[in-house]
């Protein structure tokens, strides 16, 4: 396994058999996390990019079988944010000193392309030093397009699996991986950072559909990839299914560090929702993104994609130095510019204070 770990640094590729003996391995494990530390630090040093993200909607028109605010969960308090209320939101984020805000959503009709291209043209209007990440699910390509020519810098939509069997098992028949495919190279091409992202430990994933996913990241090459564990909503399908674990997730995000050493690879809530150290054991096995929350604390209990989610009475400042302090405590620190993907290795000569003895087991 070594050899295989070796060769991915060394070649930024494997094969789908080698990819599938080393994920079911999850063999030389802190070999792994001192290459992808090391190869993260080269590209970024110590620092740890913030990403506002702003929760402005939770109506969604899918029933996908995971998810807490899928269309038949009766039980959600729905919301929409206001133009006004989301400009507040990043009014308070650009105060604290964020330089990037993610608009996340369910795939809400309520909010076209007109609505939509007029609040990110307003807030690029208002800042225009930011980057603005849209997440609002599949549309499209004349969508992205439009709200691409609005100002919108970055889009993240999360494949799930990039096995269509799986795929299948996870979501109602209306939706298919190969239009979920699509629209992520569509995004591409109308020039987008784009990033996509799967579900650890969702039912019915195995080794081989990882190794997909890996296979997937290579062809798409994004700027950005979101993993985190699955954790069951107690009003969906998968409620009594069994979640996703830290030490599969750590291991996969050491895995994408070193398959694509420029990604911006986030350490996720949901990590954080199964773990307490989770987001530093992220930080610490080669991710390099935080997203603490913008949205108002009256709605963030509504947007639950999944259960225990931590940080929902948290105001956005509180929710900041949590994070910073967390950060510090092992030799990191936030920073608030827009964090683009780093160009090369451009990265290599930043002066790192990591302590030596930052370790994920801890």
């Amino acid at each position: 396994m070594r050899r295989l770990i070796d060769k991915l640094e060394r070649e930024r590729c494997l094969t789908r058999e080698e990819w599938i003996a080393l994920i079911a391995s999850q063999a030389e494990r802190e070999y792994l996390f001192a290459k992808s530390k090391e190869t993260a630090q080269q590209y970024y040093g110590n620092a740890v990019y913030t990403r506002g993200l702003i929760e402005f909607t939770n109506y969604c028109k899918n029933n996908c079988y995971y998810c807490g605010i899928r269309r038949e969960n009766q039980n959600v308090k729905r919301y929409r944010l206001s133009r006004e209320e989301i400009l507040s939101c990043c009014a308070q984020g650009y105060k604290l000193g964020f330089r990037t805000f993610v608009l996340q959503g369910g795939e809400d009709a309520y909010f076209t392309d007109d609505r939509l291209a007029a609040i990110i043209s307003e807030i690029k209007s208002r800042y225009p030093d930011c980057a603005l990440t849209l997440s609002v699910g599949e549309r499209s390509k004349s969508s992205y397009r439009r709200l691409f020519n609005a100002g919108a810098d970055r889009y993240l939509l999360r494949h799930e699996t990039a096995n269509a069997t799986h795929y299948r098992s996870l979501h109602p028949d209306e939706m298919s991986y190969g239009n979920r495919r699509a629209c992520l190279f569509a995004l591409k091409e109308i020039g987008y950072q784009v990033g996509c992202g799967f579900m650890v430990g969702s039912p019915g994933q195995t080794a081989a559909c990882l190794a997909e996913d890996m296979l997937f990241i290579t062809e798409l090459a994004p700027q950005m990839v979101g993993i985190g564990p699955f954790v069951p909503h107690h009003e969906t399908p998968f409620a009594k299914e069994s979640g996703g674990t830290v030490d599969l997730t750590l291991y996969l995000l050491a895995l994408l560090r070193l398959l694509k050493p420029d990604l911006l690879l986030p350490a996720t809530t949901a990590l954080g929702t199964i773990d307490p150290k989770g987001r530093e054991k992220g930080i610490l096995a080669g991710a390099n993104v935080v997203m603490p929350n913008l949205s108002p604390t009256g709605v963030r209990k509504q947007y639950e994609l999944y259960d225990n989610k931590i940080c929902t009475g948290d105001e956005a400042a509180e929710c900041w130095n949590c994070l910073n302090g967390r950060m510090e405590c092992i030799g990191y620190r936030l920073v608030t510019d827009r964090g683009d993907p780093a160009k090369g290795s451009g990265g290599k000569n930043v002066q790192c204070n990591v302590a030596k003895s930052g370790r994920i087991y801890q």
